[in-house]
């Protein structure tokens, strides 16, 4: 008893030690960018990012703006995620000069905080749509429920809702001067590291909770897009999905025009496929997995009608295409992803190189066999290897032949082969030389 009293203080001066050692440790804050259009590719990253922080513990997410807007989908996708974070999220247009129009504007105002640098601007949300006029404003139905959305979100955040709701049914675009006045955002900030100076100790609601945030010196993560969310930035892209469209078309046609080496209808499957993915037809999983099942298609239509290994590597191109694409688990680390995309380049490579090497290999032999025993051997001369009278063998261009023949022939005697009945020659003397 006397021993555990003689500890205490040392035991409790442990605990204050390592209490305060882990307190003054920095925190740290998840940097994500969104740059150019907003697609799937950025909602994959945004999510992806988001999904980290909140896994490890992170004390902020600071999203930087700098969009002209991009597909309504994959911004509502965007916007669901900060709204469902128990991590804050703070939305930041950054850098001077930088707009967050249109999508941008939603992706803004769901932030838990909002930040503008001087000399940028937000607003001209309002929905599009193309008709044979050009691009004019959507219907009245759909601007309505997107000004009032807008306007939620505003409000849930405590910022001026009228003032949002006209970002959408008045295209109102503001700079950061007056959007800080009108309460549309919180802060005006020259850098990241400024804004993060500035909400040190600021307390937000997240879910419901109350959370005061440490930033004062904190340590920035920028979190970079991976292999598959660069593709898909690329292939989703609103801007080149008719591009590819067409090119898919016009492939087809010209492949159905001249038939025979199977390229350009190659070229067409693969564009029209990710033409009507580009198209928002169809989720990326679905997207990844036709792109496996049609690579699968074209090693199988290699076998069938050999192509010189133009299939292959069609086929190929997709299966690698679709394995990078399938959705990794976010629980998993990155070196598991890192893994998994060597494995698949090593599988598709081997794969290719099998049916490229391998199967034509076969075929070629399969090829050879059918001219030696086919009717290029009528014809051909060669000559007796045993007495025939009735059947016999022959030897015909180095091969040895059952043969009959209608007159008797004698061993060492030349013969002409003037027909093939199944695996069988029929010969006839040549002129009666040896």
């Amino acid at each position: 008893m006397v021993s555990v009293k003689r500890f205490l203080p040392l035991l409790i001066f442990l605990l204050l030690l390592s209490s305060q050692l882990s307190s003054d440790s920095p925190s740290r804050v998840y940097v994500l960018e969104i740059h150019g259009t907003v697609t799937h590719g950025t909602s994959e990253y945004v999510l992806r990012g988001i999904s980290e922080a909140n896994r490890n513990g992170a004390q902020a997410i600071l999203i930087l703006l700098d969009t002209p807007g991009g597909l309504l989908d994959a911004t509502l996708e965007i916007v669901k995620a900060i709204e469902n974070s128990s991590v804050p999220v703070i939305t930041y247009v950054y850098p001077r000069g930088a707009i967050a129009a249109s999508a941008g504007t939603f992706i803004l105002l769901s932030g838990h905080i909002a930040a503008m640098s001087p000399g940028t601007s937000i607003g001209a949300a309002t929905p599009v749509q193309i008709s044979p006029e050009g691009m004019t404003a959507a219907e009245r139905k759909v601007v309505n429920f997107y000004a009032s959305y807008l306007r939620s979100l505003a409000e849930e955040r405590g910022r001026n809702g009228e003032i949002a709701e006209k970002f959408v049914t008045e295209a109102l675009s503001l700079g950061s001067r007056e959007a800080l006045e009108k309460n549309v955002i919180e802060f005006i900030a020259d850098s990241p590291e400024e804004l993060l100076e500035m909400l040190n100790g600021s307390a937000v609601k997240v879910g419901g909770k109350e959370v005061i945030l440490r930033t004062s010196s904190a340590s920035m993560i920028h979190l970079e897009r991976n292999l598959s969310e660069r593709i898909l930035d690329l292939l989703s892209n609103p801007q080149i999905s008719f591009i590819f469209l067409m090119i898919g078309i016009y492939s087809l046609i010209f492949g159905l025009a001249s038939p025979g080496t199977y390229i350009p209808e190659t070229i067409g499957a693969i564009f029209l496929l990710i033409a009507l993915y580009s198209l928002g037809l169809f989720e990326v999983q679905l997207f990844a997995l036709f792109l496996i099942l049609l690579g699968i298609l074209f090693f199988i239509a290699e076998l069938m009608t050999p192509t010189f290994g133009a299939l292959t590597v069609a086929g190929a191109i997709c299966i690698f295409l679709g394995a990078i694409l399938l959705p990794v688990e976010p629980f998993l680390p990155r070196e598991w992803y890192s893994s998994f995309l060597a494995l698949s380049v090593g599988i598709t490579a081997a794969t290719a190189l099998f049916f490229i090497f391998g199967i034509s290999a076969v075929l070629r032999v399969r090829k050879r066999r059918a001219r030696v025993g086919g009717d290029e051997l009528i014809g051909m001369e060669g000559v007796a290897i045993t007495r025939i009278e009735g059947e016999g063998q022959v030897k015909v261009r180095g091969e040895i032949w059952k043969a009959f023949s209608e007159e008797v022939i004698e061993e060492g005697e030349k013969i002409v082969v003037v027909s093939r009945e199944g695996l069988k020659l029929k010969v006839r003397k040549k002129g009666g030389e040896k």
